[in-house]
């Protein structure tokens, strides 16, 4: 079978084939006959579909919520983090399941009813895949799948793919304060989605991606098969750590592997706008923040500031630190490794970890690390974000053009990620995610704004910064983090999709480990029931 999938992909990169992928009939008999049959569904019929694949002490009441549904609107607005979809087209059916039997029924009845499947877990996507499509479709929210159970003697946790990165972080500082995890600094960000794509936070650059430290996982296939990591061999299990788990199945609950920190931690900001010579320090920033001890992690924060009303709007630039120790021993590398920076004693905080991720979350350290338990926070802005990764440190002349486009936006912001450390050591095709050694640093670009009739110009000038950034960043591909979603890159064709299309994009999330992915799902699922604008595609092949 491999073998097959092999050489119809040689034929479709050698003829430059755009033979469509998955279904047979053409696309107007596939689109009539799709429409038929969705119109043609009655809410009743789904509903008793779902109850007929349930064991019958299985629970159906409150899982299934029809758009006349009382609780419908509030269930699918409590995770719309960004307001440029909140009137986009919505599902036909919310799913809540409790349980993996939930999700198996809802699979196989999808599949019967010719709608397609999108899976929420925290609601951050960043151009809504998991809650937005074109085509008839179902949401499964994994919210109700969210237990944590934490075994410090073990050193892992087994964690529902609808938790929050907040809920785990809470759970394992309520069993141990010298135990972590390395994912990302929002915590209401979904620990399924934020895992599947890779993950990283202010911790990677001594343990590495959240998606590094996966030791086992279960999931439900295109078939309803409920499958661990034995089960779905380590091809699938490779895929869905890094390559976007959406594209594979419905994968509900994570196997992970704690990490040891240490009792204290160490934080610091230090910030300098363009008139204090900002432009410097982050010049001497990208030749050695990749460099720094892997206990040390310094990012450097970009926005706009208005000093005063008399002043015009200037470039500022946060540099912000987590070290893994005391005050004392970060002292002793950063003044003479960045003494630029100017840090003293009084500059910095020691800490416990869990406190770190309430400060990198914006809460007081003094709170009660309860506030990470809030899953609810509602976003009243939309956005639009890119990427980019670097290879070697953007000239002086280059980040002087940059800022002065990130002034002409007030609410733009860009974090750069120093890599190094850990992330130098594990080859880039250990997991799907593939920018390891080779980079600096990535780039996250993002613009916010409050009124509807301000999305054109917004997200015109942020396309205009990507643009004018493509001198100074990564080529062939021009690389991407797939968890920063951008559809810019490209979108899949519905209901047919090819290889070289799907390209487009997939080389930049995945470069070369994007052709081990379409042989992986075209295995997984043939016939491409898990579709959306940027899944994986699969090869057509006699």
């Amino acid at each position: 079978m491999v073998g097959k999938i092999t050489r119809a992909y040689e034929r479709e990169v050698k003829e430059g084939d755009v033979k469509m992928a998955s279904p047979k009939f053409g696309m107007s008999i596939l689109f009539f006959f799709l429409c038929i049959s969705f119109c043609s569904s009655t809410d009743q019929s789904f509903q008793q579909c779902f109850s007929s694949h349930l064991p019958p002490s299985n629970i159906t009441y409150d899982v299934i919520f029809t758009q006349n549904s009382s609780q419908y609107s509030s269930i699918l607005q409590s995770s719309i983090r960004n307001l440029r979809f909140s009137n986009a087209s919505k599902p036909r059916y919310l799913v809540t399941p409790y349980n993996e039997d939930h999700i198996q029924a809802t699979i196989i009845c999808s599949k019967e009813h010719h709608m397609h499947v999108r899976v929420r877990s925290g609601g951050h996507d960043y151009e809504g895949l998991s809650y937005i499509s074109d085509v008839p479709f179902i949401v499964i929210d994994l919210f109700h799948i969210r237990s944590v159970m934490v075994d410090i003697k073990n050193e892992y946790a087994w964690v529902g793919a609808g938790a929050t990165l907040g809920e785990l972080y809470y759970s394992i500082s309520a069993k141990s304060n010298v135990h972590g995890f390395p994912a990302g600094s929002c915590p209401t960000v979904g620990v399924g989605g934020h895992i599947s794509g890779g993950g990283f936070g202010t911790i990677f650059r001594k343990y590495g991606l959240a998606a590094d430290n996966v030791i086992d996982a279960k999931m439900i296939d295109v078939n309803g098969n409920v499958l661990d990591r034995k089960s779905m061999g380590e091809d699938l299990f490779w895929a869905i750590r890094g390559g976007g788990g959406a594209s594979f199945g419905v994968i509900f609950s994570w196997k992970l592997k704690l990490v040891r920190v240490p009792p204290t931690v160490t934080v610091f900001k230090t910030v300098k706008s363009l008139e204090q010579g900002a432009t410097k320090l982050v010049q001497k920033w990208q030749n050695i923040a990749y460099k720094f001890h892997h206990d040390l992690f310094v990012h450097a924060v970009i926005q706009v500031t208005n000093p005063n009303s008399n002043q015009n709007p200037t470039v500022q630039v946060s540099f912000d630190c987590l070290f893994l120790g005391t005050t004392e021993r970060l002292l002793s590398s950063i003044q003479r490794s960045f003494p630029e920076l100017g840090v003293t004693q009084e500059n910095c905080t020691e800490m416990s970890w869990i406190q770190s991720v309430l400060y990198f979350a914006g809460y007081s350290i003094a709170e009660s690390a309860d506030v990470l338990l809030n899953r609810t926070t509602q976003s009243t802005q939309s956005f639009k974000g890119k990427s980019d990764y670097v290879k070697e440190a953007i000239p002086k002349t280059g980040l002087e053009g940059l800022f002065k486009m990130v002034v002409e936006e007030e609410t733009s912001v860009l974090i750069l990620t120093p890599y190094g450390g850990r992330m130098k050591q594990i080859k880039s095709s250990a997991t799907p995610f593939p920018y390891r050694s080779e980079y600096l640093y990535g780039i996250q670009y993002m613009i916010s704004w409050d009124v509807a009739e301000e999305t054109g110009k917004r997200i015109g000038w942020m396309r205009r910064l990507y643009k004018y950034m493509e001198p100074y960043v990564s080529t062939a591909p021009r690389a991407a983090y797939f968890n920063y979603r951008d559809l810019d890159l490209g979108r899949n064709s519905y209901p047919n999709t090819s290889y070289v299309e799907s390209s487009e994009w997939g080389l930049k999330y995945f470069n070369h480990n994007f052709n081990r992915l379409v042989r992986v799902k075209t295995l997984a699922d043939p016939h491409n029931f898990f579709w959306n604008e940027q899944s994986i595609p699969v090869l057509r092949f006699e």
